[in-house]
């Protein structure tokens, strides 16, 4: 099952509240557990967030770009020699956490948004 966690109480503290670019306040660091996915919807698009360690934090589409199902929250993490990945869990299509380009089918493109922590909370930029 997938957690949606909603920007709603977070909205009046984050840079841009009621708009659809900038950051984004998501949620607390500790709400989201190690090395497993979580969807959030940030100015109505769905975000697939992943915490790698204690003060990293990824964010991709949730939208599978090879079929279009929201499912990147379930996918596989992993990595390819140094770089952070994410299998989809549908097809297995191999993406760089940091990139969104695809390891595995040229062509295909995750988009990836630029994470940081703010005093113990998530933000993303969309």
């Amino acid at each position: 099952m997938t957690a949606t966690l909603e920007l709603g109480a977070f909205a009046a503290e984050s840079d841009t509240a009621g708009s659809g670019t900038g950051w984004h306040r998501v949620c607390a660091v500790e709400d989201l557990e190690p090395a497993w996915g979580e969807a959030a919807l940030l100015a109505g698009r769905q975000v697939a967030l992943f915490r790698t360690g204690p003060r990293e934090v990824f964010a991709v589409a949730h939208e599978d770009p090879a079929t279009g199902a929201h499912v990147m929250a379930r996918g596989i993490l992993g990595s390819k020699g140094t770089r952070p990945t994410i299998a989809s869990p549908l097809h297995k299509e191999v993406y760089d956490l940091e990139t969104g380009q695809c390891f595995t089918t040229p062509g295909l493109r995750l988009a990836a948004f630029n994470t940081r922590i703010t005093d113990g909370f998530v933000e993303v930029e969309l």
